[in-house]
């Protein structure tokens, strides 16, 4: 279909968002056509480019930050924890638990098959971490690539005084933590288990 160019613009730049499809995205771009309230596309578009320009990385934990870490810097959580994630996205799904310790983003896992490897992550970052901590959580999707990832940084962390642990319970293998439900999730961090 021939689409206006601003339509068509808007439409291509959705599908450029995960999972936003072809008829997804001219849904998307129907509605702001659509929308009546300026004010409320005046806000989506403000906070787009606000979240771009004011949100950066936690150099400690690799969390979203504005000014400083809301993890890293609450001095009421416990220092000697530390829960390694894949993505922020699972951070954020693991903090709605009772969870108080400190948190370790990856930035993904290894993945052999797209040439991702160890140095592609964080794990150095995580290693100059571990000084003072008495535990690592590994809480990384039950998939081969999580299982590889935790593996590899079991063996890392095999010499190292830290007890490693691995959620386990209740998240079944081969899945996404993002489908999983906060009791489910609590439950798993409950029933944690030592790496072996």
């Amino acid at each position: 279909m021939n689409y206006p160019k601003a339509f068509n613009n808007l439409k291509e730049a959705f599908k450029q968002l995960p999972g936003i499809g072809e008829k997804t995205a001219i849904r998307l771009a129907l509605f702001v056509y659509n929308e009546k309230d300026n004010n409320l596309i005046k806000s989506l578009s403000s906070s787009l480019v606000e979240l771009k320009e004011k949100l950066k990385t936690c150099p400690i934990c690799n969390a979203m930050m504005e000014d400083k870490c809301p993890f890293c810097s609450d001095d009421s959580r416990d220092q000697t924890t530390i829960m390694v994630v894949e993505s922020v996205k699972d951070l954020f799904i693991i903090d709605k638990t009772d969870y108080q310790g400190l948190y370790h983003v990856l930035g993904g896992l290894i993945d052999i098959s797209r040439g991702v490897e160890p140095e592609d992550i964080t794990v150095a970052k995580l290693l100059k971490r571990t000084k003072g901590v008495k535990e690592i959580i590994i809480a990384l999707d039950g998939t081969l690539n999580g299982e590889l990832t935790a593996s590899y940084l079991k063996e890392l962390l095999k010499n190292s005084p830290v007890k490693t642990t691995r959620i386990g319970y209740g998240i079944p293998v081969g899945s996404d933590l993002s489908y999983a439900d906060e009791k489910t999730l609590k439950k798993a961090l409950d029933n944690r288990v030592e790496m072996e």
